[in-house]
């Protein structure tokens, strides 16, 4: 596959990990084995232990332009951990193109150089994976088009990437000054409003051990995308609730027709249905009531900014080599 033809002197590697020692070290070997040697000797390898509850044995040396451990004083999370390392790399005298990838082998290394293209045609802009094909069960598969589409549904958005991406060297530090990427990296980048784009990458298999990824942690990945969107989301449930209001008005409507105007009406279902009408219109008056709030509160409370606070949560910088 062609490289790029101006390759920059570094790039960043970005790898949160809690506890995936194995499968980072068996990531870093097939990154020597499948990336090309002028790509392979500039990556410059940061993993983000997320307060592991288990160190390393051992790591694979000289790969690379150097590896670097980010110690963390507490477990913050995958989507935190990502914004820590960010803001660790923006903090630097100098900014580099910054790959993020995830520890277990997942997200191919030989898939880097696709990442790299794609962002030289795009100047500028972040350069996600888009998952053309994956290898999880057939349940799991289900539930992240569920994801998908309920994200689409209440935020107008469409997301068919995960954390897999190139960050131009130019948007490192305003990626960092973006409060939402603490929440949810990818979706973080949606509303930041910077230029993102996608290319079309498989899936790979974990190199070792399992994944921690189960239906739970799946249902929060999901909220936590949609809670970066809070204000697109608030005014669709809204007007749904409007909507819905609507619907039992007209409702009401057609049950007093029936019972005034025509001769079908059954003794007493006349008001079992209004009182039914009339308890959804006011349960949706007070979920819009709710969600008025639930903005006006989030837009006045202080919000967390990675580049200026991520000091808070480092414990230390570990060179390896």
């Amino acid at each position: 596959m062609n490289q790029p033809d101006d390759l920059p002197e570094r790039i960043n590697v970005v790898i949160p990990l809690f506890n995936d020692w194995q499968a980072v070290g068996l990531l870093l070997e097939r990154i020597r084995d499948v990336v090309d040697a002028p790509i392979r000797s500039r990556l410059a390898f940061l993993i983000v232990d997320d307060c592991s509850s288990k160190d390393y044995e051992s790591l694979p040396s000289g790969i690379g332009h150097s590896l670097s451990v980010l110690r963390l004083y507490r477990n913050v999370g995958h989507q935190k951990a990502i914004a820590l390392g960010l803001a660790h790399l923006a903090d630097q005298p100098e900014p580099y193109p910054t790959v993020v990838m995830d520890s277990d082998g997942e997200d191919r290394p030989e898939d880097i150089i696709r990442l790299l293209q794609r962002g030289a045609e795009a100047p500028g802009h972040v350069v996600f994976a888009h998952r053309s094909k994956r290898h999880e069960s057939l349940l799991f598969r289900t539930f992240y088009v569920v994801y998908k589409a309920v994200f689409r549904l209440l935020t107008g958005k469409v997301i068919t990437f995960g954390n897999f991406s190139l960050i131009p060297a130019r948007q490192l530090r305003k990626l960092a000054h973006v409060s939402e990427i603490w929440n949810n990296y990818p979706g973080g980048v949606i509303r930041s409003r910077l230029p993102y784009t996608a290319v079309p990458l498989e899936r790979g298999r974990r190199l070792a051990g399992e994944s921690k990824m189960n239906f739970v942690s799946l249902i929060l990945h999901g909220l936590s995308a949609v809670s970066v969107l809070m204000d697109t989301t608030a005014v669709r449930l809204v007007l749904f609730c409007v909507l819905m209001v609507a619907a039992m008005v007209c409702g009401i409507g057609v049950v007093l027709w029936l019972k005034f105007f025509t001769n079908t009406s059954v003794p007493g279902w006349t008001s079992y249905l209004v009182s039914s009408f009339l308890i959804v219109i006011l349960q949706a008056f007070l979920i819009s009531l709710l969600l008025v709030f639930v903005v006006l509160s989030y837009r006045t409370q202080p919000q967390f900014i990675p580049a200026r606070q991520f000091k808070d949560f480092v414990e230390r910088l570990e060179r390896i080599y």
